[in-house]
Formats: structure tokens, sequence, C-alpha cells
């Protein structure tokens, strides 16, 4: 391996050249605490930056073996490293001058989410960091002196500031580490005892704006009702208590502005484990669970929907519905099914947010419109049977039906912030009440034995042609394909090719960085997984699993970028779903 005075000698060589000479920089370059890669090297000043990426042996960065030894504590720990080398970075950000974007230090900026990301690893004994650099430059010509200042100067500082055990607060990584394995302890406790989702007392639910992630500083802190107050022991907090939510069907009630749709955010973000100080700590949610929503405009491939939708009038199969343009209760029972696809155990819904038709049927429409003139057999004629028959929970915001309380194991109401249980009061009054008339056609779980067509690229002309990338029998990959172009779209979409999977509608997505991997993952199954036999399932297991053995590598061309941050399962099937074959 060449040495850093290597390095330097060969930047004063090229000094005042013209750009693209700084592409002899690439390779891997040793220092004297850590090894620097230049995997790729911006076209010019004013293109994506440079990715680059440091390794050292986690031993010698000192860090305990016990943080490494559970994925949590290794997660939080990458998590906390990443955070520090953000902070590191700013302090030396465009310090170095030039034109376009020289002098860029860029690592990911993690929210308040703890994810595992590409910025950083810990594998095989090694740590990694991938980052951005812009190579500094006077127009289009090399400005060495400048990016010598960057890889001499600012870097090993910004490495030895946050990627050194010896010289980081390390009170505070024992604390992110002790979050994580708190986190994970409490997520195995609720799981055992049959909980969904746990809410501690002293939580503070309400974020600063719609545009913050942040807590709100003047927010009521979250107490549960005494008749779902639960006690656990952790690892390193001890006792903590809070309100633990039982498997079945839970309806959320109050008025406008009260906090139903605040409480249910919550627990839709507690699929994810959060940082010190966010406020939801310790709001934790199975991991698989799903928020449902009405999608109009979403395309829907093979779908047996016959558990919602049946007997249209143009006599189409709903054994295997397909159409490119779903409505609001279409694409919300396609959701739903396909939720059921993924291993969900539970459902997030909100009315708001939701298909009305879709939900429910009063008794006056019924008598207007006959059963055997309606296709659809509302939600609530089916939540029942998903948890009695399917082991599947809802946890369901309601404000305007109360059709819901009669399906419902509990009733929570949400006064200007405060959680009451008022089971037992609705129930009473529902006992001299009618219950609406239901006669839902017989419920059988759909054989989840789809499969999609293997998938063919479109030519400059509009038509499809081949599929890119590695030949599927020779395994050899073919020169005359490249694989697909990704773009990513924040949170809002990416794109295939000129193939786009609009996101917008999956809430759960909490970072940007989610979604170029979800774009990767896509890509690799649809080059190298789809071949028109395989299972969705079986699809999905097949990158996922890659995904988990290989590492990110396995869905990388030439280099590993610093900006994926790894999605879940359910979030994948969402996306393979919405995209059009």
């Amino acid at each position: 391996m060449k040495t850093s005075n290597e390095l330097r000698t060969l930047l004063r060589s090229i000094d005042r050249k013209s750009y693209p000479a700084y592409k002899s920089l690439a390779g891997s370059w040793q220092f004297p605490r850590y090894t620097l890669v230049i995997d790729h090297v911006q076209g010019d000043p004013f293109a994506s930056p440079s990715s680059v990426h440091v390794e050292l042996s986690y031993e010698k960065a000192g860090f305990p073996h016990a943080y490494q030894e559970q994925d949590c504590s290794r997660i939080a720990l990458q998590d906390f490293l990443t955070r520090l080398l953000y902070k590191q970075f700013e302090q030396y950000n465009f310090k170095a001058k030039g034109s376009g974007k020289s002098g860029l230090l860029s690592v990911s900026r993690c929210g308040e989410e703890v994810l595992e990301r590409s910025a950083c690893q810990i594998v095989k004994g090694r740590l990694i960091a991938r980052f951005q650099i812009g190579f500094p430059a006077f127009g289009r010509t090399i400005n060495a002196g400048e990016l010598e200042k960057i890889l001499f100067e600012f870097l090993p500082r910004c490495v030895e500031g946050s990627l050194l055990y010896c010289n980081i607060d390390q009170k505070k990584a024992q604390a992110a580490v002790f979050l994580a394995e708190d986190q994970q302890a409490l997520r195995t406790l609720l799981r055992e005892k049959g909980f969904t989702a746990f809410v501690a007392n002293g939580a503070v639910l309400p974020r600063k704006s719609g545009i913050s992630n942040l807590p709100l500083a003047e927010a009521v802190p979250f107490v549960s009702p005494a008749t779902l107050e639960q006690s656990f022991v952790l690892p390193h907090r001890g006792e903590i208590r809070g309100m633990a939510i039982p498997r079945g069907v839970t309806l959320i009630v109050g008025g406008g502005y009260h906090g139903k749709s605040t409480l249910l955010e919550a627990l839709q973000a507690g699929v994810y484990d959060h940082i010190e100080g966010d406020g939801r700590e310790f709001v934790l949610t199975d991991e698989t669970a799903v928020k449902l929503r009405a999608e109009d405009g979403r395309s829907v491939r093979n779908v047996d929907i016959s558990l919602f939708i049946n007997d249209l009038p143009n006599k189409k199969d709903t054994t295997a519905f397909t159409t490119a343009d779903a409505s609001g209760s279409t694409s919300q029972a396609a959701g739903l099914v396909e939720s059921m696809e993924a291993g969900s155990r539970v459902f997030l819904i909100d009315e708001d947010t939701s298909a009305t038709n879709f939900m429910v049927r009063d008794e006056l429409m019924q008598q207007v419109i006959r059963r055997d003139k309606e296709p659809i057999t509302p939600f609530i004629e089916r939540t029942r049977d998903l948890y009695e028959k399917a082991g599947i929970s809802t946890i369901m915001v309601a404000g305007s039906s109360g059709a819901f309380f009669y399906v419902a194991d509990r009733i929570l109401q949400m006064d200007c912030y405060h959680v009451l249980d008022i089971t037992e009061k609705v129930k009473t009054l529902c006992g001299g009440r009618p219950a609406p008339g239901t006669r839902p056609h017989e419920f059988a779980l759909p054989d989840f034995a789809r499969v999609l067509p293997r998938f063919c690229r479109r030519d400059n002309h509009g038509g499809r042609g081949g599929y890119g990338g590695r030949d599927r029998r020779s395994g050899q990959t073919d020169a005359r394909h490249e694989h697909m172009k990704i773009k990513a779209f924040g949170l809002e979409s990416f794109s295939l090719d000129k193939e786009s999977v609009n996101v917008r509608y999956l809430e759960q997505l909490s970072d940007s960085e989610q979604v170029t991997a979800l774009a990767y993952l896509l890509r690799f199954g649809l080059e190298q997984i789809l071949d028109g036999q395989k299972t969705v399932r079986e699809a999905v297991r097949l990158m996922a699993d890659t995904l988990e053995q290989k590492g990110w590598e396995a869905l990388c061309t030439s280099y590993v970028p610093g900006g994926l941050a790894k999605p879940r399962i359910q979030e994948l099937y969402a996306c393979l779903n919405r995209f059009r074959f």
C-alpha cells in the first residue's frame, strides 16, 4: 500500500493541472493511524463531491469489545460516531477555498432515529467511516495546496477527534450503547408478554413543528392511565413504568387537537430506537407495525384483495387484482393485504388519512344501498377476524364514527394530551344500543404465492429491452448493459432509469438515506433476483438476506457511497409493490 508521503508527493505534482488529473489520486493510502481510501473522484468542482472513506482497526481505535457484541450496541455506537464526525466536519467545512464545492466536508446528518448507515460501519474488526470531500480548484484547475490542507490537517484532526476512543467523551458513548441495550431488552419483554407498544411515563410526544422532529419544549409529559400501566426492569436503567398496549384492537378517540394523531405518530415512529433527549426514547412499537392509509393513484399488481373487495360490476377478478390507478379504498385494501404478506403484526390507522367507504358503512347507507350492490367489505367487519384468525392487532384513531366501539378491546380518550382509559364507560353505553349490522364474506387468508414478472428495461424509444447488469445464467456481467441509474428525491420518491417509485405515503420512512438504500435494494432485486418465477416473499427475503449477510457492497457497483441507511423489510415490500413493471 502506498504511503501518505507518496500521496503528498503525487498531489503536489498535479498542482495547477486540469481537474481530471485528480483521478490519479484514487486508491488506498496509509496514514499513521488509519488508511485513507479515495473511492471516486468528482469530474469537476461543480459535480457531486468525491467519495472517500477511512479504515482503522477496531482494536487500535480502542473501543470496548462489548460495544460490538450485540447488533443493537454496534449500531448505536456507529450512530454515535457518525454524529461526532459530523460535528468535527462542521468546524472545517469550506475552510479550504476554491470554486464550486471546493472544501466541502460532508458526512450523513443523523436525525432523531438510530439507523444502521453506510456512513459508519464496524465490520470484521474494522471501523469504517465514509464521507464526501469537495476537491478544491481554481475554476477547473487543481488547487493542490488546499486539498493537501484538507487531507493532511483537517481530516486527521476530525478522525482522531471522533474515531479514537481515548479522544471522545467515553461516558456519552457508553450512555448511547446502554440506551440501545435497554431499548432492545424492553422490546423483547413486550413481545414475550403480549404487548404491541409501550409509552413511558414522562415521554414527550409532540414535536417542535411540522418541519422539525425535535421535541416540543412546553409539551405535556405523558402519563399512563392506571389500567394500562406496566413496570419493567431494564439492564441499565432499572425500573421503567408506562402504558403498555396489549395485543388486540385499540381505539384512540377524543376531540380535535387533543393529541390523538400525535400519539399515533409517536407509535408509528416507535418501530425505531431514538437518541437520548428525543423524548420518545422509550416509545416502542412492534418493529413490524405498518401505518396504513389511502393512496389514490398508486399501482397494484396481482394482489388478492378479495377479503375486502368482491363481486365488481365488471366481473374483474379481485383474487389477483391489478390496476395502474387505484382508488382510495382499493389502494388501502391492497396496502393492508401487502402488509400482511410482509409479516406485519400490527396495523396503525388514522381515519383522517383513510378512505371512508373502506373503513365503515353506517346503518342508513346499508339500507339505501343493498349488500349485493356494494362490493366493498369495510374494515370494521374484518377487524376482529384479523386479530382472532390472523393474529394482527390494530391501533386506530377515530373521531367521527362510534361504530368501532363495538369491535374494540380497549378505548383510550385523549383529553388535552392526557390519556384516559374509557373502555368500561363506552362498553356500558354500547350495551344499550344495537350493534351495527354486519354480514361479511367468510374470512380466508390469501396464500401469498403471487409472482411478479421479470423486469425488462425500457430502451431509448420507450420499448422494453434487456434487464442490464449481470447475466442470471452465466453470472457474468453483460458489457452491453449498464446498471439501472438511480436518482433519489428526499422522502418523496426515487427513480430507476425512467421508472419512478413514489414513497411519499410510506410515513414510517424517517430519513432520505433510507429511500436511497431502497433504490439500491430494488435495483439489485430487479437485475439479479426477480426472474418471473420467485414469489414476492422469496424475492424480498433474498434481497434482505443479501444485505444482511454480504453488506452494502453486494448492492453497489464499484464502491459503497456514504449516504445509505438500512430500511425495514416492510418498506422494501412497499417499494417493490409500487414499482410499475
